[in-house]
C-alpha cells in the first residue's frame, strides 16, 4: 500500500485540546501572584498577621503550582505529535493538575500547623496596615480569577464547571480560589481583632481557611488520579450507552469493555463483540459514530457457535 494511501486510514493523537490563550493566561496569573505574595508574605511577618501571612504562603505554593500548570501546556503543545506518546499527550495536563493538588494539600497542612501554633503563642497585630494589604491580596485574586475565567467555555455553569475538562486549568482556577478565601477570612479576623478585640479570631480563620482549601485538593487529587490510573469515568453515561448501541440488534453482546480518558473530553475505548452472526466492522463503528468524544476505539469481533446461550444484552 502506498504510504498516501496509508495515511487515510490513520488519525492523530493530539487530544491536548488547550489553547494558547490557556497558556498565555496561566503565565500572566504568574507573574501578578508572584508580586503579591512577596508583597504579603513581607507585610505579614513585618505586621505578626497570621491570617496575612497564611495568604502569602498560599501565594508561594500557588505561583508553583501555576508554573507546573504552564509548563503542561507547554509539554503537551510541544509533544502533541511526538508518536513516542502512544495516545498523545493530553494526560500532561492531568499531571499537571495532580502536582498542584498535592501542593494545595500540603500548604493546607502547614497552615492548620501554624494557625495552632499561633492561636497559643499570638503576637501583636498592625490592624491598619495589615487590612490595607488584605484587601489588596483580595483584588488580586479577584483579578487572577477573572483572567483564567475569561478562557472558560460559556456553555458551562457553576463556578468550577468551567474548566471541568481541563483539569490543569481547574487546578489553576481553584488555587486561585483558594487565595480568595484566605484573602476573605483573613479580613474578616483582621476586622474582628480592631474593632472587637477578637485577636484570637485571626488563627482560628487560618485553620478554617486550612480545612476547606483540604477538601479541594482533595477534589481535585480524586478526579486527577482516577484518569490517570485509567478508572473508567463514573460521571460518564459512555460505558452503558456503548453496550446498548452495539447490542441495539439482539444478537451482538459486549463481553469486555475498556474505557480511559486520554484528553480533556476524549476517551479511548477498546470493545470485544461476541454474536452468532457479527455484524462488520463498519456496521459497529456506525452505530457508536454518535459518540464523538471516542477519541480513539478499538473493537475485536468473535463469533460463538449457534448452540452456544450469549448473556442477556445489557
Amino acid at each position: 500500500m502506498h504510504p498516501t494511501d496509508l495515511a487515510r486510514w490513520q488519525h492523530s493523537h493530539d487530544y491536548a485540546t488547550h489553547s494558547v490563550s490557556a497558556e498565555r493566561r496561566t503565565r500572566i496569573v504568574i507573574l501578578i501572584t508572584a508580586v503579591m505574595m512577596v508583597i504579603e508574605i513581607v507585610t505579614g511577618i513585618s505586621f505578626n498577621s497570621m491570617a496575612l501571612l497564611a495568604d502569602g504562603w498560599h501565594m508561594s505554593t500557588h505561583v508553583a503550582a501555576f508554573v507546573i500548570t504552564a509548563a503542561a501546556y507547554y509539554f503537551s503543545r510541544r509533544h502533541a505529535a511526538d508518536a513516542r506518546y502512544s495516545f498523545g499527550t493530553g494526560k500532561m495536563g492531568v499531571l499537571g493538575g495532580f502536582a498542584s493538588a498535592i501542593l494545595l494539600a500540603a500548604i493546607a497542612l502547614l497552615m492548620a500547623g501554624e494557625s495552632v501554633h499561633r492561636f497559643f503563642t499570638p503576637l501583636a497585630i498592625h490592624f491598619n496596615e495589615a487590612i490595607a494589604i488584605a484587601v489588596i491580596g483580595l483584588a488580586v485574586n479577584l483579578a487572577c480569577a477573572f483572567v483564567l475565567q475569561g478562557h472558560a467555555p460559556a456553555h458551562d455553569h457553576g463556578p468550577l464547571a468551567h474548566h471541568h475538562h481541563d483539569l490543569n486549568l481547574k487546578s489553576a482556577y481553584v488555587h486561585v480560589l483558594a487565595d480568595a478565601l484566605t484573602s476573605v477570612t483573613a479580613i474578616i479576623a483582621l476586622l474582628s481583632g480592631k474593632f472587637f478585640g477578637w485577636t484570637w479570631l485571626d488563627p482560628v480563620m487560618g485553620l478554617v481557611g486550612s480545612v476547606i482549601v483540604a477538601v479541594w485538593a482533595y477534589g481535585l487529587i480524586r478526579d486527577t488520579s482516577g484518569i490517570l490510573l485509567d478508572r473508567t469515568p463514573e460521571s460518564s453515561d459512555l460505558p452503558e450507552e456503548l453496550r446498548k448501541a452495539v447490542e441495539s440488534d439482539g444478537d451482538s453482546r459486549v463481553t469486555d469493555l475498556h474505557i480511559w480518558q486520554v484528553g480533556a473530553g476524549k476517551y479511548a475505548a477498546i470493545v470485544t463483540i461476541v454474536a452468532h452472526q457479527p455484524q462488520t466492522m463498519d456496521a459497529y463503528r456506525k452505530r457508536l459514530a454518535i459518540h464523538e468524544e471516542l477519541a480513539h476505539l478499538t473493537i475485536e469481533i468473535q463469533q460463538c457457535n449457534e448452540h452456544d446461550s450469549l448473556p442477556p444484552g445489557g
